[in-house]
């Protein structure tokens, strides 16, 4: 491990810089500039003061840890000397050779096993980056799978910047869930967030390298503003969801991904439907993973990517399993027959008749093949929508007939069949409309009604559909209406029980208020009518189990996108799906496999896929392996043509899925079982019971007198914690919403201090949690659950950190029989960043020194807990003083003496990594007919410095932490 470049400045570090001390947070090596060390002030000029230096610019030593100075602890049982040695332990960030997770159990959530598994994946031996594709279906929680690895990430070191992306539907429901549950703060830079950009730092400045922490949307993040600073910025972990958008070569959207996927080590990717069907498009999502795990995209076995994408479905043994009683069991998908009246009866004659002909009618009217499909689809959702699609054909025949087409005559006979057909639709009143009496009569079966708590969500694809039964349903149900001054919103006038959204009416503000509305109880909106913009990646369930197919969408991806609002992870009722499905037993053709009359109503499409769909969550856990095309629009495009060519339903799905190829088998199976039933956890030492009492003491330590005088802090009997924030800790909040700070009154005002309200209960936290969900204006609960992560355990920890002076170490009494200098050994890469990280305790100085791991029993052991008995001033601090250097020599020996076992423990790391990264180089060259030589090795050169940077260089950095005495003075004879 030695004679290679130096590692730089270790994290946990203490340096001097231009005559003050400073402690590492992170190193980076620059281009031009050497290493870029951030760092915090501990020196009493510069406390807690962040920094950057550069190596080449500002003189940055390390301290030498054979002139640690020792100095004796004062503190009531050495509360000082045991929050600086936990502070420290917390502070160093885990190796890379820590596979197991370690902060797991700490997050205000039901520790499902399945969620664990992608941080688990994702920091396995076979990834030398943190990299993967978390393909879960709808439903199972990627957003807490995603919140688990990323504070793992920040446990290690690794997630200082990130960067989250999102649709922007979404954004803040993301946010929340990050900061609710583990305390990760995200700078939101979405409309509102752009202007605080332009309020707090100066113009041109990059957004990025002010604010370190972001969750932006992707069309934001594309655009002008940003565009051109993402070329210089690097991340330490990037998240994008949705992640299957980021498809088809040469779009932006592509463009942006293959940006951050260069620009970051660690890359996570989200999404439930991550292909098209084709091999090549999930291999451009593995590829931004790892560029050297697919030599050929149109040929390569699945079975050697599974280090590199996880997905589970609801029906996965460990899944299925792991959820029972935290997700309710789905309920049946039921379809309602509805009859058509005779108005409706009038219009399906005149689509056999004319337009879908039937056995023995003639050809269609229509010069498309397609159109007559669309004119079935929009009436078998209403007259409005088909009267919509009538204007909008009529629209486009006038104007070709005025460009002189080909065939004026079947133009201008097409029109004159629109007419007639518009004037049977026009015929169709709202008390003929079998579909709308029916909603209401299901409604008012469900209990929707003035008075009522239930929600109901109702879906059609059709706008016109959408604002029809918004403003109709209320009236029909007795919703009392009042005043009303949009126009454009008549349903608004209902007191706000109805709520509309769909994607050309709602900007993506208006968007997240509807979905979080929707979502409180206290809120008077009992129905949502949406189209299909709220099928992907909304919660919808949170005060609703109850959904209504209008219409159904011709594609099971769809049907399922749908479903998968309200049955989601954290569903406390069974999901109860209904569909209308409108009958006419006018007779079109016969069955070809049994010869039986079939209907052109909703019977020959819709009521099949709703079928099929209920069963493929049964059997195989999802839909999208059904047909095998895993696009809703490809489904329903392959459907229509099927149709047109005479197939039904079954014989297109049957010959859909026989075409699937490799991937229905890749991401259509249920799944087997974990090869490792445990979740491995990493070995972490810590000094007290829990995070609760090292908060109390360090913050009795830090705010001495006492807390409650320094920060007016007060201590409820539900566990609530409440403290005004001093200016250094309201500056780390500053990433969360300035509309939560100024709602949760954190921030201070010209009357009144601010104030923080943490919380160690779960159980508060939850009840808090719910209590925002379920009744008050806002989705963010007043207390804040403290995990290992929250930023203000880490302002506290760096307050703990500079209770110890520059270069020293406290001593302390404890349970020895001679003196224990407890000392900290890290190994570090080439970019900074711990490779082995060693605790020890050395004994038997000057005459026969010895060296073993800390380990939690040898902790207890010597008796570091908040009974020891301290002593203020050390015994023979000068003979103490004498054996420092000889303690570190000892040190240094010891981990010589494993070198050989640290270099294979990295080399495992690595080593198989860069034999795929050769595989990948020769096989890529023979692959395709005409192979980018020049490229495949620049990539293949680029990957293999990227293994040699992960290496360990240069010698250890080793650090004094503290020294143990006898508690009894053993110089002098007792008594």
């Amino acid at each position: 491990m030695s004679g290679r470049a130096e590692p730089g400045f270790p994290p946990g570090a203490q340096v001097l810089v231009r005559d003050e001390q400073w402690l590492v947070r992170k190193t980076t090596l620059t281009r031009h500039d050497g290493w870029m060390v951030e760092v915090t002030g501990v020196s009493p000029f510069v406390r807690g003061t962040d920094a950057v230096f550069y190596q080449r610019l500002d003189d940055i030593r390390v301290l030498d840890p054979r002139q640690t100075t020792l100095v004796g602890d004062d503190s009531p049982n050495h509360r000082r000397a045991r929050l600086f040695l936990e502070a420290v332990l917390r502070k160093t960030a885990l190796p890379q050779t820590e596979h197991g997770l370690a902060l797991a159990d700490g997050f205000l959530m039901d520790q499902q096993t399945h969620q664990l598994r992608p941080a688990e994946l994702a920091l396995s031996m076979r990834n030398p980056q943190p990299r993967i594709l978390i393909a879960d279906v709808v439903g199972l929680g990627k957003t807490l799978e995603i919140g688990i690895l990323l504070a793992e990430l920040i446990r290690r070191g690794r997630g200082e910047r990130i960067l989250v992306v999102t649709p922007q539907h979404v954004l803040e429901q993301f946010q929340r869930e990050l900061w609710t549950r583990f305390a990760i703060p995200l700078v939101r830079l979405d409309s509102s967030g752009i202007q605080r950009v332009q309020r707090d730092i100066p113009a041109g400045r990059n957004p990025f390298a002010y604010f370190k922490r972001v969750i932006i949307s992707v069309d934001t993040l594309k655009s002008d503003l940003y565009a051109h600073h993402l070329d210089r910025t690097d991340w330490d972990a990037v998240v994008i969801d949705e992640s299957h958008n980021l498809l088809n070569r040469g779009t932006k959207n592509n463009d942006l991904a293959n940006l951050l996927a260069r620009r970051t080590d660690a890359l996570v990717l989200a999404s439930a439907t991550p292909h098209n069907g084709k091999a090549s498009s999930f291999a451009e999502l593995i590829g931004l993973l790892d560029e050297a795990a697919i030599a050929d995209p149109e040929q390569y076995d699945p079975g050697e990517l599974s280090h590199l994408y996880i997905r589970r479905t609801k029906a996965s043994p460990e899944v299925r399993d792991g959820l029972k009683g935290a997700w309710a069991d789905r309920g049946p998908s039921q379809p309602i027959h509805v009859p058509a009246t005779d108005a409706e009866t009038a219009v399906f004659a005149e689509l056999i008749e004319r337009w879908i002909p039937g056995d023995h009618a003639g050809p269609s009217v229509s010069t498309s093949q397609l159109v007559p499909y669309r004119l079935l689809k929009s009436f078998l959702s209403s007259h409005r929508a088909l009267l919509a699609t009538i204007a909008t054909r009529q629209r486009t025949l006038t104007a070709s007939l005025e460009e002189k087409p080909s065939d004026p005559a079947a133009r201008a006979t097409e029109l004159a069949a629109l007419h007639e057909l518009r004037t049977l639709a026009e015929r169709i009143t709202d008390d003929q409309a079998a579909k709308f009496c029916a909603l209401v009569e299901q409604l008012r079966q469900l209990g929707v009604g003035p008075g009522s708590d239930t929600r109901v969500v109702v879906f059609s694809e059709s706008i016109p559909t959408l604002t029809w039964l918004a403003t109709q349903v209320p009236v029909a149900l007795g919703f009392p209406r009042g005043a009303s001054s949009d126009e454009r919103r008549p349903w608004l006038a209902y007191a706000g029980a109805t709520q509309v959204m769909h994607g050309d009416s709602s900007t993506d503000d208006e968007q997240r208020r509807i979905i979080e509305q929707f979502g409180l109880r206290d809120d008077p909106v009992r129905l949502l009518f949406t189209g299909d913009v709220a099928s992907e990646g909304v919660n919808l369930h949170q005060q609703c189990h109850l959904l209504m197919h209008y219409d159904l969408p011709w594609s099971l991806i769809r049907i399922e996108q749908r479903n998968g609002r309200i049955d989601r992870y954290g569903q406390e009722h069974p999901p109860q799906f209904r569909a209308l499905i409108l009958t006419c037993d006018l007779p079109w053709r016969a069955d070809p496999a049994t010869g039986r009359p079939r209907t052109l109503d909703d019977r020959l499409v819709g009521e099949k896929l709703l079928t099929r769909e209920a069963e493929a969550h049964k059997i195989e856990g999802t839909a999208e392996a059904v047909t095998g095309l895993y696009g809703a629009q490809k489904e329903e495009d392959r459907l229509v043509q099927d149709l047109i060519a005479g197939r039904t339903v079954e014989e297109s799905i049957e010959t859909s899925h026989q075409g699937a190829g490799f991937l229905a088998g890749l991401l259509g199976q249920v799944g087997a079982a974990p090869a490792h039933p445990d979740v491995e956890r990493a070995a972490v030492l810590t000094l007290f019971d829990s995070t609760g009492d090292y908060f109390d003491e360090a913050l009795r330590q830090v705010c001495r007198p006492n807390p409650e005088d320094q920060l007016s802090l007060r201590r409820d009997d539900d566990g609530t914690i409440a403290f005004e924030p001093p200016p250094d800790l309201l500056y780390r909040l500053r990433s969360l919403p300035r509309s939560y700070l100024e709602e949760q009154r954190i921030l201070p005002t010209r009357t009144e201090p601010g104030r923080v309200r943490i919380t160690f209960s779960k159980q508060l936290a939850d009840t808090r949690l719910q209590a925002a969900r379920e009744s008050s204006k806002t989705q963010w609960p007043n207390v804040s659950y403290i995990t290992d992560v929250h930023p203000v355990l880490e302002w506290l920890t760096d307050k703990v950190l500079v209770e110890i002076g520059r270069h020293q170490a406290p001593v302390l009494a404890a349970t020895v029989d001679q003196p224990v200098f407890l000392l900290q050994g890290i190994y570090s890469n080439a970019l900074g960043r711990p490779t082995i990280v060693e605790w020890m305790a050395v004994t038997g100085l000057p005459a026969d020194p010895d060296t073993v791991p800390l380990t939690p029993q040898l902790l207890a052991h010597y008796g570091l807990g908040p009974r020891m008995p301290g002593r203020a001033v050390p015994y023979d601090l000068p003979e103490l003083t004498k054996l420092v250097p000889a303690a570190v020599d000892e040190a240094r020996r010891y981990l010589g003496t494993r070198e050989h076992e640290y270099r294979q423990r990295v080399e495992a790391k690595l080593a198989p990594y860069r034999d795929r990264v050769q595989v990948w180089q020769q096989q890529a060259l023979i692959a395709g007919p005409r192979p980018d030589r020049r490229g495949i090795d620049s990539t293949a050169d680029r990957l293999l410095k990227l293994v040699a940077s992960l290496e360990t260089a240069g010698e250890p950095m080793l650090r004094v932490l503290a020294v143990l005495q006898p508690h009894i003075d053993t110089t002098e004879p007792a008594g």
